[in-house]
């Protein structure tokens, strides 16, 4: 049974829907780069027009999402296996799919986004007795609370396509805090560099678009996170597309803009951990 979507362009669940419908259709073109069985269930039960997303996300934009999630797998998966009954935090979660990639029966999920984000969310993506929501702003710290958390079992925050919307200042106010609350944990997201902030804030505007602006970007992370505090250490980065496996058969528009942003860092993947 299909639900049909009735969406204003430019609302809170049009962009969630981007990233959901770029994981399903190129997960299942190419799935030895991220199975997400869950995102394509999802969107198969959607009558919505996506040709608006499609245009927007072509090959390489939604196989860079791919890339993105499989880098958060991976190192959650890693994190997992010392620590199997761990709490993770998905930290603007949107629809995002990862409990259901990288379950392993035993750990406890939230989900954190915006009270709109959350209550659209819930209309595909069902709360379990492991997996909760939390319908709060992350600067909000007020969700520390809502999280069980034990130090002997440690504790894994996800943060992809959220730190290059708030100021530096934010973001640094932020990790702080969490360093202090959460010693041991761990957090990994993604970041742009300053010159793909300028681009893409120039193209959005020549646009008309009414997303919000990039504002953190991200030069060496090794220089930029540990200044923040002592507890703030970087414990792995690469460029976003470093570890992940080309396709002959990616269009050669596709293979471009990879070495391109490559070439220039305009993308990473960042893991920091809080130190006790």
């Amino acid at each position: 049974m299909t639900q049909k979507l009735n969406l204003k362009n430019g609302t809170i669940e049009t962009t969630m829907l981007g990233p959901l419908w770029a994981r399903a259709t190129y997960s299942e073109k190419y799935p030895d780069l991220l199975n997400d069985p869950k995102a394509s269930q999802i969107i198969k039960k959607l009558d919505y027009d996506f040709s608006g997303v499609q245009e927007f996300l072509d090959e390489w934009r939604g196989l860079g999402l791919l890339v993105r999630a499989r880098s958060f797998d991976n190192a959650l998966k890693k994190y997992m296996e010392k620590n199997p009954n761990t709490t993770v935090v998905n930290i603007g979660a949107g629809l995002d799919t990862t409990f259901f990639r990288v379950d392993n029966g035993k750990i406890k999920w939230y989900d954190l986004d915006l009270p709109d984000a959350i209550e659209f969310r819930k209309q595909f993506i069902h709360e379990s007795p492991r997996s909760k929501c939390i319908a709060k702003s992350a600067l909000d710290y007020s969700w520390f609370d809502d999280i069980k958390f034990h130090a002997d079992k440690g504790i894994f925050f996800i943060a992809g396509g959220f730190v290059y919307y708030f100021k530096e200042e934010e973001i640094s106010t932020l990790f702080r805090a969490m360093a202090e609350r959460f010693p041991g944990g761990e957090i990994i997201f993604d970041a742009i560099s300053k010159l793909a902030k300028i681009i893409m804030n120039k193209r959005s505007k020549k646009a008309g678009a009414e997303a919000k602006p990039f504002c953190f970007s991200v030069g060496n992370p090794l220089k930029k996170f540990p200044k923040w505090s002592d507890k703030i250490e970087v414990v792995d980065w690469f460029t976003i597309w470093a570890r992940a496996p080309r396709n002959p058969n990616w269009s050669k528009k596709t293979i471009k803009m990879i070495n391109i942003a490559e070439r220039f860092k305009t993308a990473k993947i960042v893991q920091v951990r809080f130190l006790k």
